[in-house]
């Protein structure tokens, strides 16, 4: 067997061993130096190191110096988002195109610019020449977002002016990225289902004529068909994930990443790298695996009791994964709500009752009254919780029927947007590396040679 695919052996064990032996740090010392671990303070309240105009989160107002908490709000460039989505729903209009221009440029466009503003991602809706044989059919991934991350740095080498720049640069290639990460992430599973699952294998081609999210459904299913509802909510789902307040992980590593100067390729690689943390991006698969746990030990769905107890259990870390979490459950921001599930919430009902669902639809609406107050109850908390995004957006999924492990290269087709809108205005704006400072706490050593060790 070759080193690479090397086992871990008693060895590798031995030396991790000694590894964490050496490398482990008193949690202590984060609060006798003043550290924010995780840049956030004991509030959990994020580290202000940045400006930007792009979006804001509201969570709470100040009363006599006292942070109040109010209804979660969520701005795009200024615009609250409710507004935003009010707007294009209400026309009959799917909204990805425009509000992505809107993220990029910081103005809404009128109805001449929309158009030609779709119709120039519409031209940039393809892959070079075989590389979908080349690229995506070799060597497939297990994990989408690894995939997606493999394309991305691959297209670097097709790009004749890959290292520029220069906003002009810039914005073409994140244009494109923005146009095939669609193609990227839904061909890539393709490659997948049949490689290594044995299912049929279908490319479809993008078309010119429809929008993002009716370009993915047809991408997707094999008839390429999709209802209007489908649609629909699957281009709120995407700009509903689009940006969110630029605190975020994936969003302060496109600065970090940026800061140094490398080409747009490698820093949005380095922000698919960190989307892929469970931790950030997999959150609605959690909440879905957490349900299909719940639909196998709870016997009657509509018993409050039932379905309470199972919470509990959640929360004694007694049932599902054992880490005492509700999924969906919270947020490091929201307190009262979450804008997005709030916006959200009313489509999957609708889309719920189309598909037949309305049972399990249902079951979330009761998990989401019922799990604040069992939180409160049976932990000491700063703040209310509510349910996120997450709560319903995995669900969602499920309906359209988008396997699971798209889940999260769906969060990444959104938020490109947001990542590429943020890599512009870190190169505008600042020409100076971004460059943390870390704590050393190790004493000095005296050195023996190894005849002494």
């Amino acid at each position: 067997m070759s080193g690479f695919n090397m086992k871990v052996t008693p060895e590798i064990t031995r030396l991790t061993d000694i590894c964490y032996e050496n490398s482990r740090i008193p949690v202590e010392l984060y609060g006798k130096h003043d550290v924010k671990r995780g840049l956030r303070d004991l509030n959990g309240q994020g580290v202000l190191t940045g400006l930007t105009k792009i979006s804001n989160v509201q969570a709470y107002r100040m009363e006599n110096g006292k942070k109040i908490p109010c209804e979660g709000e969520l701005s795009y460039r200024g615009y609250n988002v409710e507004d935003l989505t009010r707007g294009f729903i209400q026309d009959g209009r799917l909204g990805f195109e425009e509000v992505t221009y809107l993220l990029l440029f910081g103005k809404l466009p009128d109805a001449e610019e929309l158009e030609g503003f779709k119709q120039l991602l519409a031209t940039q809706r393809s892959l070079p020449r075989n590389f979908v044989r080349d690229v995506i059919m070799k060597a497939p991934s297990r994990d989408m977002m690894n995939t997606l991350s493999r394309g991305v740095l691959t297209l670097y080498s097709y790009d004749s002016n890959p290292e520029d720049i220069s906003l002009p640069n810039v914005l073409r290639q994140c244009l494109n990225l923005i146009s095939v990460f669609p193609m990227l992430s839904v061909y890539g599973y393709h490659a997948y289902n049949h490689y290594m699952r044995g299912k049929s294998l279908y490319i479809h081609q993008p078309s010119r004529e429809l929008s993002t999210a009716e370009n993915i459904l047809r991408l997707l299913r094999p008839d390429k068909k999709y209802t209007a509802l489908e649609a629909t909510i699957l281009d709120l789902a995407l700009i509903l994930h689009m940006e969110h307040g630029g605190g975020n992980n994936s969003t302060f590593t496109i600065h970090v990443v940026s800061s140094s100067g490398t080409d747009t390729y490698s820093a949005i690689a380095a922000a698919l790298g960190s989307l892929k943390g469970p931790k950030h991006g997999g959150a609605n698969i959690k909440v879905v695996k957490m349900f299909q746990d719940m639909e196998r030990h709870v016997t009657d769905f509509r018993d409050e009791d039932q379905v309470s107890d199972y919470l509990r259990k959640l929360l004694h870390k007694e049932a599902f994964d054992k880490r005492g979490l509700i999924y969906g459950i919270g947020h490091a921001i929201y307190s009262i709500s979450d804008p997005r599930a709030q916006i959200f919430k009313g489509f999957v009902e609708k889309l719920a009752r189309e598909k037949g669902r309305h049972e399990e639809y249902e079951l979330y609406s009761m998990v989401e009254r019922l799990a604040p107050k069992i939180i409160g109850e049976e932990r000491h908390i700063y703040k209310g919780v509510s349910a996120n995004v997450d709560f319903y957006s995995g669900f969602v999924y499920s309906m359209l029927d988008l396997p699971i492990e798209l889940y999260t290269p769906m969060f990444a087709i959104a938020r490109i947007v947001g990542w590429s809108a943020h890599r512009m205005e870190e190169l505008i704006n600042t020409d100076k590396i971004i460059r943390p400072a870390y704590m050393n706490v190790q004493d000095a050593l005296d050195y023996h040679s190894l005849s002494e060790r």
